[in-house]
């Protein structure tokens, strides 16, 4: 009974530490205090590459791209697996 009550609380434990990690990650985050008036103006802009929904759509368009190139392989392949049979067939049939 005593190791159900220790795994219990160990879990409870490791839970609770997980759930807290992303929490003191952005609080340990340093955040400049005071920025210097000038630096702004002198230092250029920096724009994001891509938004995450910007990522996200083009993962979706590789992904779709992907499945219909597959799916035309496989027909491709479907179609040349059908077509050796028919010759196979064919060539069975003209012996006899």
């Amino acid at each position: 009974m005593i190791s159900r009550i220790a795994h219990l609380s160990i879990a409870s434990l490791i839970s609770v530490v997980i759930g807290f990690s992303p929490i003191s990650v952005m609080a340990a985050d340093p955040a400049p205090a005071t920025a210097p008036a000038a630096s702004p103006a002198t230092a250029p802009v920096a724009t994001p590459a891509a938004t995450p929904t910007e990522k996200s759509a083009e993962k979706a368009a590789k992904k779709k791209a992907k499945k219909e190139k597959k799916a035309e392989k496989k027909a491709e392949k479907k179609a040349k697996k059908k077509a050796k049979k028919k010759s196979k067939a064919a060539a069975e049939v003209a012996p006899q």
